[in-house]
């Protein structure tokens, strides 16, 4: 395995209408005339009058004019569903979860997962979707807004949307690497790899360029600024109904090629036994962790984009949908992939050496191998694609929406900093795999401090707003939930459960407990 094995265990653990909401934040007005702006003084609601100073011949002209701004949102809750679901399935679904699924049980791994997805997932999941549906602003002025003011929950706030960020810088590399990937399956370059040894060969090789993984980061990158440039409804949610439905469809072809294998059946058995004997201590926490990082929660993205949710939205069965939605592909590729792989007897691993070894190996020997490899490749990206921009939204959205910084600007700004950001991770397996931090190379060690520590701080201090600070009456108000039993769960988990599994979660990955 590469250096980069590191980051996988790491990261894949882990693998965002204007209203009185924004009243107050300050907005970038570009005049109906070529004038530069000043100064924006009291806006008022959504038809607010500014006072431009400005000089034409030296001489000091004071300009009026009302405008309306209206607050980019989804168009449709389908809309909102397919871009949270776009945002909440990556890498870590198809790259992870089949290891662990085959690694600690099947069937009783999976139910742990669920439980634990009832019990943290959704509660932090809905938890965020509501703090940006009830503010209609980004991170960092949402929880100062619910957080009564303080600057320390703005700080935090702030904290969220900046993790989004340094994830992307990371995430960019690897998804460049299946860019990459996607260009040689094409060419016919993986075709005639037939062992493991000689795919981790061609692997190394390639990785180990240093103009390569840069490229093709970069390439990656450009195709995530083009959808975020048009803003919520005009680049997220078209990137998101293009891609999203386009990936199930590629997901339900991939899933019926793996039903006519002859392991098809003994997977499905495999997943529906349940026995206690395959539940440890280190199945539980495992389960634990996956059901917290696999929603994309703590890095800004579903507080940004509850806040593009109209008001009158039922939140919590948009939040169910993306839930299950996620779920289904976890499930899918976990069938899909561990049928291909003991269908060829091959050692089940994860992370990179799944996919950029294994995986295409196997594909090699089978009939239309160069398509198939193609095909699945394309699939990963598409993923990836979808993950990527919703977590350079928050910043993005901070920086529009609190910063006053014009959309497009605000994009490039936020997508040229990721990408200089990555170009050391981009370098840690060639010109700069001899930098290291306690043992560990740039890569490894960025996305560590970013799942393990900032991802966990983050999602546990949403659920500890909206428990504890803003409330669970004003929150449940805002979920619109009135059923008894239903009021004791989210009051139950949100305020008690969920916050301590989210620290046995912080805890166990930065090593301080084992299970």
């Amino acid at each position: 395995m590469p250096k980069s094995s590191n980051f996988v265990s790491k990261a894949n653990f882990a693998s965002s209408s204007c209203s009185n909401g924004i009243t107050n934040a300050i907005f970038t007005v570009i005049l109906a005339f070529p004038v530069p702006f000043c100064q924006l003084f009291h806006p008022i609601d959504k038809n607010f009058s500014f006072q431009v100073k400005f000089s034409v011949k030296k001489e000091e002209i004071f300009a009026t004019q009302a405008i309306t701004q209206e607050r980019d949102s989804f168009s449709s809750r389908l809309a909102f569903i397919v871009s949270a679901a776009g945002s909440a399935i990556g890498l870590a679904n198809i790259w992870k979860f089949p290891y662990i699924v085959g690694q600690y049980g099947g069937g009783s791994f999976i139910l742990l997962y669920l439980l634990f997805l009832v019990l943290v997932g959704i509660p932090a999941f809905i938890s965020e979707i509501i703090i940006g549906k009830t503010t209609h602003k980004p991170p960092s002025a949402a929880f100062e807004q619910l957080g009564k003011g303080s600057v320390g929950w703005k700080r935090i706030g702030a904290i969220a949307s900046w993790t989004g960020f340094i994830v992307s810088s990371f995430y960019s590399v690897v998804a460049g690497w299946i860019l990459g990937y996607f260009t040689q399956a094409l060419l016919g370059n993986l075709a005639q790899i037939d062992t493991i040894a000689a795919a981790h060969i061609h692997f190394q090789s390639l990785i180990q360029n240093p103009l390569w993984a840069p490229a093709f980061q970069l390439l990656f990158m450009a195709l995530s600024v083009w959808f975020l440039l048009g803003g919520c409804r005009r680049g997220i949610e078209v990137c998101n109904k293009v891609c999203m439905p386009l990936f199930f469809l590629l997901l339900f072809i991939f899933t019926g090629w793996a039903s006519s294998l002859p392991t098809a059946s003994e997977i499905v058995s495999f997943f529906t036994s349940f026995s206690v004997k395959n539940i440890s201590a280190v199945a539980v926490i495992i389960a634990l962790g996956h059901a917290f990082f696999t929603l994309s929660i703590g890095q800004g993205t579903l507080i940004t984009y509850g806040s593009y949710l109209h008001r009158q939205e039922k939140t919590l069965l948009s939040s169910l949908a993306v839930v299950a939605a996620d779920t289904l592909v976890s499930l899918l590729s976990a069938f899909c992939i561990l049928s291909v792989v003991f269908a060829s007897h091959k050692e089940m691993n994860f992370g990179p050496s799944l996919i950029f070894e294994t995986l295409p190996t196997i594909f090699s020997h089978s009939h239309f191998g160069t398509c198939i490899v193609a095909f699945f490749f394309f699939f990963v990206f598409i993923a990836a694609l979808t993950s990527q921009v919703s977590a350079l939204e928050p910043l993005i959205a901070h920086l529009n929406i609190t910063k006053g910084i014009e959309r497009k600007k605000a994009t490039c700004m936020v997508c040229l900093g990721s990408f200089l950001l990555g170009i050391p991770s981009a370098l840690s397996t060639s010109l700069l795999q001899d930098m290291t931090f306690f043992g560990h190379n740039f890569l490894d060690s960025i996305s560590f401090i970013t799942t393990s520590i900032l991802i966990p701080v983050c999602g546990c201090a949403a659920v500890l707003l909206v428990g504890w600070r803003w409330g669970m009456k004003a929150a449940l108000q805002q979920l619109q939930v009135h059923a008894p039993l239903l009021r004791f769960y989210f009051i139950t988990t949100i305020k008690y459960l969920a916050p301590i599994l989210i620290i046995l979660v912080f805890l166990h990955v930065v090593g301080a407990w084992n299970g």
